[in-house]
């Protein structure tokens, strides 16, 4: 299963497309068949075992009605739903991440679940993740599985650069990333600036105290925090504090640059330190996990994975009354062990914080994992969505990336980057949102 920073790398041309399409053709079609048809994201053949015990579960308890079950990888996903739409056979409950199900909730292509939602449904789950799958108050998805992000250091290159941890906070970055550069020819850390990938560096400025946008989704970020955000960023590059390629190239540098021992730190979820042990073993052996980067005020950041009904289904009943088995606590957790992801249904977290905390584990390599997996549970108690799923983030993203970009290149002040920033999203707001 792929990083969630995958769900993220978005289309805008194609969203648009689907979104339009949804828009054209949302009344729900009779179906002679009592199939619910279910959609996934890159989690077979890995778990069939456990889609299918929870498919053959909750048919057992509706008779006469049957799941077909469908794994997408991540690259086809708007490609089939697009086609699926066209085709009046979109699914009936779809894997998105908050930020495409909120673009497709505020064009009218899913259901508000609230009115199919039994009282108090709400209260199973975490409740700012179950609130991150709402928009202009209404509840269009159910959360699945969440990844808080932690900080992996290699604690060679740390020791070379004399620290003992990490540091905390994104203040601590400029002198510990001097270090790391002086010490040992080594870069700190990578956070991409390419418009289309990584939200990382955006939600580091919601964490460095920036407002992103006001009440009528004009710029906020324009601002003291913003200007100083800015700047932040930009002298990290022009000093070369940051891999060039952090202009060009995406997350999946980051990965690369830290399994060849180039990078002192890398922001990821507990999951993928199982991907570093059999890719780099040697890494491995030198990696601990810690708490993540986060700003004056401690939050810290969770990605969250959802599961939304498009208007289209014709089993709107049905496809709540599943997804919600799909999600209850016992599921959760059963899926979340073997993912190695974390359950956004609070007897499922509680279940594993404690199952965490109880093991003793020989294997050094299941015990890194296992540290890795708690500290992403400590983090969850004070990690939210940093960017909320509101229709055009992407697009914001995409501008202030870009403007950004000029400013590290030297090309303008990181101030002028900002104001232009400011200047090209109000623009598009106004039209969109007069």
């Amino acid at each position: 299963m792929k990083p969630f920073r995958s769900a993220l790398r978005r289309r805008c041309g194609l969203l648009s497309a689907v979104l339009l399409v949804l828009l054209a053709g949302c009344a729900p079609t009779p179906s002679a068949k009592r199939e619910l048809q279910l959609w996934t994201l890159d989690l077979s053949p890995k778990f069939n075992g456990e889609i299918g015990r929870v498919v053959t579960a909750w048919e057992g308890d509706n008779p006469g009605v049957s799941v077909r079950w469908t794994d997408l990888p991540w690259g086809s996903v708007e490609r089939k739903l697009l086609a699926a739409v066209f085709a009046r056979t979109a699914p009936d409950v779809v894997n998105l991440n908050p930020l495409f199900a909120a673009n497709l909730a505020s064009k009218g292509g899913l259901l508000d679940l609230g009115p199919l939602l039994p009282p108090g449904a709400g209260d199973a789950y975490l409740p700012k993740i179950w609130q991150a799958s709402q928009a202009d108050g209404r509840q269009f998805a159910i959360p699945w599985y969440l990844t808080a992000r932690i900080t992996l250091a290699n604690h060679d290159l740390l020791t070379r650069a004399g620290y003992s941890q990490p540091p905390r906070r994104w203040e601590e970055v400029p002198a510990f990333a001097e270090a790391v550069k002086r010490r040992t020819g080594r870069y700190a850390l990578f956070v991409t600036v390419v418009p289309d990938d990584s939200a990382e560096l955006l939600e580091s400025m919601v964490q460095m105290g920036v407002t992103l946008q006001d009440g009528r989704r004009r710029a906020a970020f324009n601002s003291p925090a913003g200007r100083r955000a800015f700047a932040f960023w930009s002298d990290l590059y022009r000093r070369g504090l940051l891999p060039r390629e952090v202009v060009s190239q995406g997350y999946r540098r980051a990965i690369e640059l830290y399994q060849s021992g180039e990078l002192a730190t890398l922001a990821s979820g507990a999951e993928f330190l199982r991907s570093i042990q059999t890719n780099a073993p040697q890494i491995a052996a030198v990696t601990k996990p810690h708490p993540p980067l986060t700003g004056p005020n401690g939050r810290a950041n969770v990605a969250v994975m959802n599961l939304a009904v498009p208007r289209q289904s014709a089993l709107p009943k049905q496809a709540v009354s599943f997804a919600l088995f799909l999600t209850n606590a016992e599921n959760q957790a059963r899926f979340a062990e073997q993912a190695r992801v974390l359950p956004s249904a609070k007897g499922a977290l509680g279940r594993i914080e404690r199952r965490l905390r109880d093991q003793t584990l020989a294997d050094p390599r299941q015990e890194l994992v296992r540290r890795a997996r708690l500290q992403s549970v400590e983090t969850l108690k004070r990690a939210e969505v940093l960017v909320p799923a509101s229709p055009g983030v992407k697009r914001l993203q995409a501008i202030l990336y870009r403007h950004l970009q000029r400013a590290m290149l030297g090309q303008v002040s990181s101030d002028n980057a900002l104001a232009a920033a400011e200047l090209e999203w109000n623009r598009y707001a106004a039209a969109r949102w007069p």
